[in-house]
């Protein structure tokens, strides 16, 4: 289960956005995320999955 579970600072360098950016749009519910201890968690496959339906339309 290696890198399955990415910190928002992961999710920014990912998707090339700034953490400020990445948690804004966490914040919104417009990213795939959960919070853990008010820390933001994302999984790869949910953000993989995000992409390609973004891609789509």
């Amino acid at each position: 289960m290696v890198d399955q579970i990415l910190t928002l600072k992961e999710v920014a360098a990912y998707l090339k956005l700034t953490e400020k950016t990445a948690y804004r749009l966490a914040s919104e519910g417009k990213l795939p995320g959960f919070k853990v201890g008010g820390s933001w968690r994302f999984k790869r496959d949910d953000l993989e999955k995000w992409i390609e339906e973004r891609k789509a339309k």
